[in-house]
């Protein structure tokens, strides 16, 4: 057995879920396993991968609890000091405080281009890796659209409402010092995959799959609110589009 697998009880205590709850999805195929000696065996990429796949689509209530689910294992995470932390989660004087994850403190207004100046699909993907870069905190932006456009020829992140969550197939640890977060608002739509057309963009730069996780999480929550969205394409700068990505922090963690 890997190290790195789940047993029916370790995914358990991980998804905060019952063994029997997780036996049962194992059982019907709809968690992805293999039996080794009679007994279920879970890869963590494998198990990462499905939860990001059921976070492409939840609603609002089943991603606050996926949220829940998230925030719950990273409380486990002894290795989360107390006090904020540039990777979006902040933590009381008491280990058992809750901790917040601020999404707007992983894109720093100098993340955020308004307009993009991309009219295609393969631009869009570069001048994104590009604003990333700008933080200093993405060190190869070339490694980084050619793993996100790899992404996106398995499975292309446009969603229905015009937005695209750009992201790598896994982490890049190696090419990134913190996380960080890309926003690009272009003109005009553009095809990039999807049903309809895609002008906003964000880009996940994320160092491990929990972190990432918690990111694609929140920011299925922030667009999902429709107002919310129509508000961040009127922003004239970037200053205007980080006020409004504070705002809806603060109101997902209320």
């Amino acid at each position: 057995m890997a190290n790195d697998d789940f047993t029916i009880s370790s995914l358990a205590a991980y998804l905060h879920m019952m063994p029997e709850q997780l036996a049962k999805l194992a059982d019907r195929g709809k968690l992805p396993g293999r039996r080794v000696s009679g007994k279920w065996r879970f890869s963590q990429p494998e198990i990462h991968h499905w939860l990001e796949t059921r976070i492409g689509v939840a609603d609002d209530q089943q991603l606050a609890q996926m949220e829940s689910t998230l925030e719950r294992v990273q409380a486990q995470d002894t290795s989360v000091a107390n006090g904020s932390h540039a990777d979006g989660f902040h933590i009381g004087e008491n280990a058992e405080d809750k901790i917040s994850f601020c999404l707007h403190r992983l894109i720093p207004p100098e993340a955020i281009e308004i307009p993009l100046a991309a009219k295609t699909r393969s631009r869009a993907i570069s001048a994104m890796a590009e604003l990333a870069a700008t933080t200093g905190l993405l060190w190869d932006p070339v490694q980084m659209a050619e793993a996100v456009a790899a992404r996106e020829t398995l499975f292309p992140t446009a969603l229905e409402n015009g937005v695209a969550l750009l992201h790598p197939r896994r982490p890049q640890a190696a090419n990134l010092s913190e996380a960080v977060v890309a926003l690009g608002i272009t003109d005009g739509a553009i095809p990039f995959g999807g049903r309809t057309l895609t002008d906003v963009f964000f880009l996940i730069g994320a160092t491990d799959d929990h972190q990432h996780l918690r990111i694609l999480a929140r920011l299925s929550r922030m667009i999902g609110e429709e107002e919310w969205l129509a508000a961040l394409r009127k922003a004239s700068n970037a200053e205007e589009a980080h006020e409004l990505l504070i705002t809806r922090d603060e109101q997902l963690e209320s």
